[in-house]
């Protein structure tokens, strides 16, 4: 099933989740564990996140150029196919513009196709070395809208070159929302009608940066409305669990954290830390839940015990 068939509007929580595949080396049994204890939760879906190769291009004597790649988390498709066929729950890959090439892209969609798996995340990524944007006749995607784009026409039945049988694919594409506006965005109004452009070329759903204000994303939600998206906005949201992150989400990820939470746990004992992020999370979940936004969604990266706390506690008070 599609995402936006699995979005509910019945007033209880519905969570979602995101996480990250293990570093090349790792196991897949450790995610596979992490999906073993959220099913209890019955989420509807699980985003699985990508990471770009570190790229560089050695130029050769007779002026051509030879790209090298290492890929730190290998193996998002594949993760994503292991999940959908043990657990019977739709999974989400991450596709990215920076560190993959057009023709890597229809690949890569080709392949999920193929899969059954019908559901994509379409996102820009971080850079990643992948500096020259054509190589040869290669060429990548610049922005997640171009992204976008290229899912949708393949959609329509058309791809990169002419594929003998090919028949048309069927994605539900979602797109990054940034609540408190992307960090390279002016200002909020430029970053929402950005965000709209990415539905209007065909994405479906909007799946929204973490925050822990929920007056940012009501906010961020109102003027999404007033813009004329009217495609679903998930709200996402993470447990803070230690005093490092008061430092390390806001710089990675440009968002703030409220007064009252850092100070809260800027005064606590470190193994206290996650107790407040639980209560903070599971604040944040029923006052948006009573204000009609039921479908959460939970950044986790590997560490599922926190956020099954807030679920289980959610489902209690439902």
């Amino acid at each position: 099933m599609k995402v936006v068939e699995l979005l509910r509007n019945d007033g209880k929580p519905n969570v979602s989740y995101e996480i990250v595949p293990p570093k090349r080396g790792g196991s897949v049994s450790d995610i596979l564990d992490i999906i073993e204890q959220l099913m209890p939760y019955e989420p509807p879906f699980v985003d699985v996140t990508s990471h770009s190769a570190q790229i560089y291009y050695e130029e050769q004597q007779d002026g051509s150029w030879r790209r090298h790649i290492k890929r730190k988390r290998p193996g998002t498709l594949g993760l994503c196919a292991a999940i959908k066929g043990r657990f019977g729950i739709e999974t989400v890959p991450h596709l990215l513009c920076k560190g993959f090439t057009r023709e890597e892209s229809e690949d890569a969609l080709i392949e999920l196709n193929y899969l059954g798996i019908q559901n994509v995340m379409a996102l820009r990524g971080d850079d990643s070395g992948f500096k020259k944007p054509v190589i040869g006749d290669r060429t990548r995607n610049e922005y997640a809208v171009d992204l976008v784009r290229q899912i949708s026409a393949m959609n329509s039945g058309h791809f990169l070159e002419e594929l003998i049988d090919a028949a048309p694919t069927d994605f539900c594409v979602g797109v990054a929302g940034y609540p408190e506006k992307h960090f390279e965005a002016p200002n909020i109004n430029w970053d929402i009608s950005n965000l709209k452009t990415k539905i209007d070329a065909g994405a479906e759903y909007v799946t929204t940066q973490m925050f822990f204000d929920n007056k940012a994303f009501i906010d961020f939600e109102s003027r999404c409305r007033q813009a004329g998206l009217t495609a679903p906005i998930i709200p996402g949201l993470k447990v803070l669990t230690s005093k490092r992150q008061l430092q390390t989400l806001p710089s990675r990820f440009y968002m703030q954290i409220p007064e009252e939470l850092a100070s809260e746990i800027e005064a606590a004992r470190e193994e206290d830390v996650p107790e407040i992020g639980i209560r903070w999370a599971i604040k944040q979940c029923e006052e948006l839940v009573s204000e009609g936004f039921s479908n959460l969604h939970f950044y986790i990266i590997q560490t599922p015990q926190h956020v099954s706390k807030v679920v289980k506690e959610l489902r209690k008070r439902a």
